[in-house]
C-alpha cells in the first residue's frame, strides 16, 4: 500500500509540474580535454530500487534516475484529468519521423487526450532559443550535447529522476550517457551517437592504403584532377590537427578555456596545415559546398559527418566508402588526426505543465525502436546499445567509420570564446598565411582570444 501511495504522489506531482530537480543550482562542469564525454558520467540507477520509494515528490530530487514502479504510468494516467498539452521541438530534417513517433505515442494511451504541437528547431541552435525564454520554451526539445552545461546552469533541463519504460543510463552507450550528464546527474535522453566526423571517399579513386595518409590522398586526388575537401576554416574541424599533434584545449569551471596551441610544436602544426593547403587538390570548403562538389564529381573525398552520407552514396554508388581520419605530417612525423565526437540529446523543460508526460514522451522518442527508426529514416547512428548493435547499423559504412574514429575522438566541451579565434586561424592557414604573419605571433594571438576571461 505504501508503495502505491508513493507512486500516486509521484505521478500527481509530475503531472502538476512540481517535481524537484530542475537543475538551476547545478554548477557548470569542467571538461578538460573531452568536450562532450568528459562530463562526469551519470550514475547508473540501481534497477532493484523502485522510483516510488526513491523518488517521491519532494523539494529535493534523487541524485540519479531510479526505475519507476510498474504502475507508475497507470498512476500518471489516473492523475490526468484533462487534455495533455505539450510542445515538442525537433530539427527540420526530423519533422516527418517525429510526427510518426508522436502519433504512435498517442496511440499507446487511447484514454488520454493529447494536444501535442510540433515545432522546428535545429539541435545546433536549440540552446539559444530556449534560453531566450526558458519558461515559454518547448516541453520536450532536441539539442546538441555541447549545449548541456549552459542549459543545466540556466535551469532549462529537468533531471532524469524516473525511468518509466526502460533504464535510460544502462540502455545507452557510455559516451552518450556521459554527454547527457552534469555533476554525476543525468539531465537528458541520448538520441544519437553520430555527431562527429571522419573521412568519406570514392573507392574508385583511392585504395584502402591511400586513405591512411592525408598527404597520400592529396597526391592521388591531384593526379586524378580531383579534390579532397575539409572545412579547415571552422573551429570544429581545425581542432583535429592541433589535438592530433598533442596540443590541448579544455573548458574551465567558469566557462573560459585553457589552450596550448601556441606551446612547443604549435607552429609546426600551423605550418603543416599551410603545406597541405598549398596543393590545389586540398580545398577548404563548407558542408554545403561539399554537397554540391561531390554531386558534380569534383570532390572525391571529404572530412564530414553522417549527415553527408546520402550525398556521397548517391554520387559514388558502389564505390562509396568511409573510414577514420588519416594521419598528417607534422615536422616529418605522422600524427593521427583527432576529431570531436558528439551526441544529440532530448531534454525536458522543468517548467512543463505536464512534466510527467513530457518525461515519458522523451523516453519514447529515444527508446530502442525510435532510435532504429531514426537510423532507417535518416541514417543517424543510434546511442541505444541494442539499436547500435543491430546488423543494419553495423553494416553502414559511415557509422562503422565513426566507430573507428571514436578511438581518436574527444567529446566537445569548449567555451564560447573558442569559436571565432579558431575560425580566423583556420581561414588564415587555409589561405596560406597570405600576409606572412609570424606563426608564433599568430598562435599567440589566437590563444589569447580563445582563453579570454568570461566577462
Amino acid at each position: 500500500m505504501k508503495k502505491k501511495v508513493l507512486a500516486t504522489l509521484l505521478a500527481a506531482a509530475m503531472t502538476a509540474g512540481v517535481l524537484a530537480g530542475c537543475g538551476g543550482d547545478t554548477a557548470q562542469t569542467p571538461a578538460a580535454e573531452t568536450p562532450a564525454a568528459e562530463t562526469p558520467a551519470a550514475e547508473t540507477p540501481a534497477a532493484e530500487t523502485p522510483a516510488t520509494e526513491e523518488a517521491p515528490a519532494t523539494e529535493e530530487a534523487p541524485e540519479a534516475a531510479a526505475p519507476a514502479a510498474d504502475d507508475a504510468i497507470a498512476n500518471l494516467i489516473a492523475a490526468t484529468t484533462g487534455p495533455v498539452a505539450m510542445t515538442v521541438w525537433a530539427s527540420e530534417e526530423d519533422q516527418d519521423l517525429t510526427t510518426k513517433l508522436l502519433d504512435q505515442f498517442k496511440a499507446l494511451y487511447p484514454d488520454v487526450t493529447f494536444e501535442i504541437t510540433l515545432g522546428a528547431e535545429s539541435e545546433s541552435t536549440a540552446k539559444d532559443t530556449v534560453l531566450t525564454d526558458v519558461e515559454s520554451a518547448a516541453d520536450v526539445y532536441a539539442f546538441a550535447d555541447d549545449q548541456i552545461n549552459d542549459l543545466v546552469q540556466a535551469g532549462a533541463l529537468q533531471e532524469v529522476v524516473a525511468n518509466y519504460t526502460y533504464d535510460v543510463a544502462a540502455s545507452n552507450v557510455a559516451g552518450a550517457v556521459e554527454a547527457a550528464g552534469v555533476d554525476g546527474k543525468l539531465y537528458a535522453y541520448p538520441m544519437t551517437a553520430d555527431n562527429g566526423y571522419f573521412m568519406f571517399y570514392d573507392a574508385s579513386v583511392f585504395t584502402a592504403d591511400d586513405v591512411k595518409s592525408l598527404e597520400k590522398m592529396i597526391e592521388v586526388a591531384d593526379a586524378a584532377g580531383k579534390k579532397v575537401a575539409m572545412c579547415v576554416s571552422d573551429g570544429w574541424y581545425i581542432y583535429s590537427f592541433f589535438q592530433g599533434a598533442g596540443l590541448q584545449l579544455s573548458l574551465n569551471d567558469d566557462g573560459s578555456n585553457t589552450c596550448t596551441w601556441n606551446a612547443a610544436g604549435g607552429t609546426d602544426v600551423a605550418q603543416a596545415i599551410i603545406d597541405l593547403a598549398a596543393n590545389d587538390a586540398f580545398v577548404d570548403m563548407t558542408d554545403e559546398e561539399m554537397a554540391t562538389q561531390i554531386a558534380e564529381g569534383n570532390v572525391v573525398a571529404c572530412v564530414n559527418g553522417t549527415w553527408r552520407a546520402e550525398t556521397a552514396q548517391q554520387a559514388w554508388g558502389d564505390n562509396y566508402a568511409a573510414t577514420k581520419l588519416p594521419t598528417f605530417k607534422v615536422a616529418g612525423k605522422d600524427c593521427q588526426m583527432s576529431s570531436y565526437s558528439g551526441y544529440k540529446l532530448i531534454g525536458v523543460n522543468p517548467h512543463s505543465k505536464n512534466l510527467g508526460w513530457a518525461m515519458l514522451l522523451a523516453e519514447y522518442l529515444t527508446n530502442e525502436e525510435s532510435q532504429k527508426a531514426r537510423f532507417e529514416a535518416r541514417g543517424l547512428g543510434p546511442a541505444n546499445n541494442a539499436a547500435a548493435a543491430s546488423p543494419e547499423v553495423q553494416s553502414n559504412p559511415a557509422i562503422a567509420a565513426l566507430a573507428e574514429q571514436a578511438a581518436y575522438a574527444t567529446p566537445q566541451r569548449v567555451g564560447g570564446k573558442y569559436w571565432d579565434p579558431a575560425k580566423t586561424l583556420g581561414q588564415i592557414l587555409a589561405s596560406g598565411n597570405p600576409d606572412g604573419t609570424d606563426l608564433q605571433q599568430l598562435l599567440d594571438t589566437t590563444v589569447e582570444g580563445i582563453t579570454a576571461p568570461i566577462e
